[in-house]
């Protein structure tokens, strides 16, 4: 038996439109530089390898189309057989946040019951199985977000079902690139909203030695040892990101005038006069 894990099938996508008549003559310009640059890199790789042999695919490769992106994501996550390293800023529209959630916010029953309903309606025999969005259990998940991915909807429950899955995530205040790394061998680099980039070796190691560089400079997202309670910890740390009292409030389903409250005590604890001195306290004393 195969101990590639198998990767659950994603719903069929119509291949992203070409490009435009006016596009097409830099298109085909990029790809003679690419068909140059992937010429070079097999010479290199071949004399990088040991046994000199020629390694077939391609270095590069594009993706455009927000379900053909999303597709190529899915197939990278759950193909994965040891690792996933990943940046998730803000923006989100291949894979929004609240698409991405294992349990989603409980609907009412009557909407329960309507979505059923609709559910037998379009139920056949050749049916999409639904995604999959418990995470792959053959992958250790390594996750940095920014601050712009603090605020977006539901990005605490995400973040909160990723650490009670095992996965290891980290904060860090400047903005990041969208990225995904599968066992180290593949990358998926989104360049703009309808566009992605694979890279395969030997370039998905730029990608690799960048994520790590970040990793050392990331904080933990939530820390379990202390005394500090984990709402706190939360808000602290949408406080050290930089998020106003409106956004920290909306993201905790509570007021502005609730979290200033909750900030004052905060300070009070740690007998501190200022917001300033409370980050620099909660960075020093492992509050975050």
């Amino acid at each position: 038996m195969s101990s590639q894990p198998e990767v659950p099938p994603f719903p069929s996508a119509e291949p992203p439109p070409g490009p435009s008549a006016a596009a097409r003559s830099s298109l085909i310009r990029l790809q003679e530089d690419l068909r140059r640059a992937d010429d070079s890199l097999v010479r290199l790789l071949a004399a990088w390898r040991p046994d000199g042999a020629e390694v077939p695919g391609q270095f590069v490769e594009f993706w455009e189309g927000r379900e053909a992106q999303a597709r190529r994501l899915y197939e990278l996550e759950y193909g994965a057989r040891t690792s996933l390293m990943g940046f998730q800023s803000g923006a989100n529209t291949v894979a929004p946040v609240p698409s991405t959630l294992a349990n989603p916010v409980d609907a009412s029953a009557e909407e329960e019951e309507a979505e059923e309903e609709e559910a037998e309606e379009t139920r056949d025999a050749e049916a999409e199985p639904p995604l999959r969005k418990d995470g792959n259990p053959h992958a250790a998940y390594r996750v940095v977000v920014d601050r712009a991915f603090l605020t977006e909807p539901e990005a605490l429950r995400a973040l909160d079902e990723r650490l009670a899955s095992g996965n290891q995530v980290r904060v860090v205040d400047q903005p990041l690139i969208k990225l995904l790394i599968a066992d180290e061998e593949t990358a998926m680099v989104q360049l703009e909203a309808g566009r992605s980039i694979i890279l395969g070796p030997p370039l998905v190691r730029l990608a690799v030695e960048l994520f790590e560089s970040v990793w050392q400079r990331s904080r933990p997202y939530l820390r379990e040892d202390g005394d500090l309670d984990p709402a706190d910890r939360r808000l602290l740390q949408l406080m050290l990101s930089g998020l106003t009292d409106a956004a920290t409030a909306h993201q905790l389903g509570t007021s502005p005038r609730t979290v200033q409250r909750r900030l004052r005590a905060l300070m009070d604890a740690a007998s501190v006069s200022s917001r300033v001195q409370l980050g620099w306290y909660a960075m020093r004393n492992n509050w975050v």
